[in-house]
């Protein structure tokens, strides 16, 4: 669900300053931390009432219900239609998709609540904001340019999710542990690489259109993307399980 699509706008013409470049991510790390805590919450509330949960499980079969697996996708669906139409959008309407796809991505991961113990759930989330935040000032920091790493890292997350899909059929505990194991490689990597991207499209916004504002929450989807992928793999590395 990796997201790179930003829109083009003339009104992105000529070099800013550092300011405006902090401006910018302070924009984008605000709608990223909006978006975590919207997600933390609906999860949190349905993965602790069972009354909600019957909702999307069927505790008889384990599977999902209808409105189950419409959680599951919706949030894909919404992120297509946020890369697809962001030029389109309004910066209004376009947070407004944002925040309901953080609503919703929040309730799709509720299920976590159920298989793993709330101090490990606790225990992971605090590692991946430090491994996040660590890689996050090594992109904006880092002198180096990132571009070819960025793009061995998405020919990394191709592979990451033809393997799981293989793995929904084959069922591997050790395919999916290895998977796990790439997985935190490409996304702490993915971290870098797009906090030094969204640093160079900050130089080039304009602070207070609504121009910015748009690429402001492309860029915190693509954040928020890394962040809770990583934290899902990190997840079923190191998270205990519920007795």
């Amino acid at each position: 669900m990796e997201q790179n699509t930003f829109p083009q706008n003339p009104a992105f013409i000529g070099i800013g300053d550092e300011s405006s470049v902090r401006t910018f991510l302070a924009n984008v790390f605000t709608y990223m931390t909006m978006a975590l805590v919207i997600s933390g919450i609906m999860a949190w509330w349905f993965g602790n009432d069972m009354t909600k949960l019957q909702y999307l499980i069927n505790f008889e079969t384990g599977s999902n219900t209808i409105l189950g697996w419409v959680m599951m996708f919706a949030p894909l669906g919404l992120v297509f239609v946020m890369a697809g139409l962001v030029n389109k959008m309004s910066g209004t309407m376009l947070l407004a998709t944002f925040i309901a796809f953080s609503t919703i991505m929040g309730i799709s991961l509720s299920y976590i609540f159920l298989i793993y113990s709330m101090t490990s759930i606790a225990n992971v989330f605090f590692i991946t904001a430090a491994v996040f935040g660590i890689m996050a000032v090594a992109g904006y920091t880092t002198k180096t340019d990132l571009t070819k790493l960025g793009s061995i890292l998405m020919i990394g997350l191709i592979g990451i999710i033809i393997a799981s899909v293989v793995n929904m059929f084959m069922k591997s505990d050790t395919m999916g542990y290895v998977i796990s194991i790439i997985g935190v490689v490409v996304f702490t990597g993915l971290t870098a690489y797009d906090v030094q991207k969204l640093k160079r499209i900050g130089e080039q916004a304009i602070a207070g259109t609504e121009s910015a504002q748009k690429m402001a929450l492309m860029g915190a989807l693509t954040l928020y993307l890394d962040f809770i992928n990583l934290f899902l793999m990190l997840l079923r590395l190191f998270g205990g399980r519920r007795d």
